[in-house]
């Protein structure tokens, strides 16, 4: 029996509870990756240690074990998984017609949350998903498509000329890309007027009390490309939680007091970096960005003036809600454009997720190539 938080605890987890797991690995380096084609070909989690590293992906063992299902969202965890935007708004697949935007009329469509995407291909480096779909949006227009899902494990060339980094030869890392793409299956056109979906990825990663998130953006004046950063989602983040400096967002995700921002298309950047500085792990998460497109679904609960103002990026940390909270975990969340997809037409958002684990100067050759900072700096204190 492996000790709670190691990946071979969740290994063995899963393997009671799923059967049907897959794990990739190269065997010898200790890098491995658990998905589920149970919960829609979702990365549950990840490690660079083998049986006795530290898992990486935060997992709702309570919620999986009981073998129940809950209504709205089962949180069943998992450090990379697949939904579609937008959450809310005249256009969202969260809500159905007409009813108010309050949590009580809130849902995950089933496919996303309960129900399995069916197994293409596999081999110890990758895994192939894919699943048909049926949505009605809000306005009440149907949307018919499947989504493509492929997870592949990265190997050290891949990652380095992903990041543009040299890995040094000490630090242990894992690394995985999912390649995502969305088919419109219907016969008709998704556009403005009838509603769009977007890729939306959402990463739940492990939390500790000194666990920040560094988002850099693009500089340049508000006139043009608007504010910063959104921090308003639940309530103002405070100051001691939210730092925009030169060319950076520092966020605190320590799964203490819950909390969003998010960033727009038009000053994100395609990378996000974690970084716990209890357990030396740095995570950095790479995504599609494509320049010049600014259509992104607009997920705040309302009846929005502007549907496609929406954001590229964001970063959730958990908390205490009422005294309780989901989990000690926080996230990192990137999306696709809105997808304006004629009968047969398809996007495709890749996100990539890669964790390095060492000793503070190791992390800190990474965090300089990509941030010019060491990683002491992504810190609030």
């Amino acid at each position: 029996m492996y000790p709670k938080s190691t990946f071979g605890y969740d290994l063995e987890f899963f393997q009671h509870y799923h059967k049907d797991l897959i794990v990739l690995g190269d065997g010898s380096s200790g890098a491995a990756v658990i998905v589920l084609p149970a919960y829609q070909g979702r990365v549950m989690t990840s490690t660079t240690g083998g049986m006795n590293g530290k898992s990486f992906g935060w997992v709702n063992h309570d919620l999986i074990a009981s073998g129940k299902r809950v209504e709205h969202m089962n949180a069943f965890g998992g450090e990379e998984r697949v939904w579609l935007g937008p959450e809310g708004g005249q256009f969202s697949v969260f809500f159905k017609k007409d009813t108010e935007f309050t949590f009580n009329n809130w849902f995950v469509p089933a496919a996303l949350d309960t129900e399995p995407f069916n197994v293409v291909s596999t081999s110890s480096t990758h895994a192939s998903f894919n699943r048909a779909i049926q949505l009605e949006n809000y306005s009440g227009n149907v949307l018919d498509f499947e989504i493509n899902r492929t997870i592949r494990l990265m190997e050290n060339k891949s990652i380095e000329d992903l990041l543009g980094v040299d890995i040094p030869d000490s630090i242990k890392y894992v690394g995985f890309e999912s390649e995502n793409g969305l088919t419109n299956t219907g016969n008709h056109a998704w556009d403005k007027t009838t509603g769009m979906l977007s890729i939306w990825i959402l990463c739940m990663l492990n939390a500790s009390d000194d666990t920040h998130v560094a988002i850099p953006y693009k500089k340049g004046d508000p006139s043009a490309l608007g504010k910063i950063v959104t921090d308003d989602y639940f309530g103002k983040v405070p100051a001691e939680r939210l730092q925009v400096s030169d060319g950076l967002i520092l966020f605190k995700a320590d799964a203490n007091y819950r909390s969003k921002i998010g960033i727009s298309p038009l000053r994100a950047l395609p990378l996000a970096i974690g970084y716990d500085a209890t357990n030396l792990v740095l995570t950095v998460t790479r995504f599609s960005l494509p320049e010049e497109v600014t259509d992104y679904v607009n997920s705040l609960w309302q009846l929005q003036d502007d549907p496609f103002a929406g954001d590229a990026v964001n970063a959730y940390n958990d908390g205490p809600i009422n005294g309780s909270q989901m989990g000690r975990f926080y996230e990192v969340e990137s999306s696709s454009p809105a997808a304006a997809l004629g009968p047969g037409q398809s996007i495709v958002h890749r996100n990539a997720v890669i964790h390095f684990t060492g000793s503070k100067e190791d992390l800190n050759t990474i965090s300089m190539q990509l941030l010019d900072l060491p990683v002491d700096a992504i810190s609030l204190g």
